[in-house]
């Protein structure tokens, strides 16, 4: 069975008022990692398919074709895991 450290290759907290994270998949999986976030979140906007917009929990986070995804209003590492687990596995 798949975990979430099988789909992250790093995760990184901006600072500020507006409390983000950055998530970077791991290049080999980030297809696969997009295409389950893609079955579980609601799509609120795409642009030219290299930008995705969804919404998860009322979390709101864009997801890009690089590999790479910025939630918004993370209150923390564990809240982040929670979704993430529930995205990918």
């Amino acid at each position: 069975m798949p975990a979430v450290e099988d789909y992250v290759a790093r995760i990184e907290e901006t600072c500020g008022e507006d409390k983000s994270a950055i998530v970077t998949f791991k290049y080999d999986r980030k297809d696969e990692a997009i295409t389950r976030i893609s079955k579980k979140a609601k799509l609120k906007n795409s642009i030219a398919g290299v930008i995705s917009e969804f919404t998860y929990q009322d979390v709101s986070f864009r997801v890009f074709s690089s590999g790479k995804a910025i939630f918004k209003g993370i209150e923390n590492k564990e809240a982040l895991q929670k979704i993430l687990s529930a995205l990918l596995l």
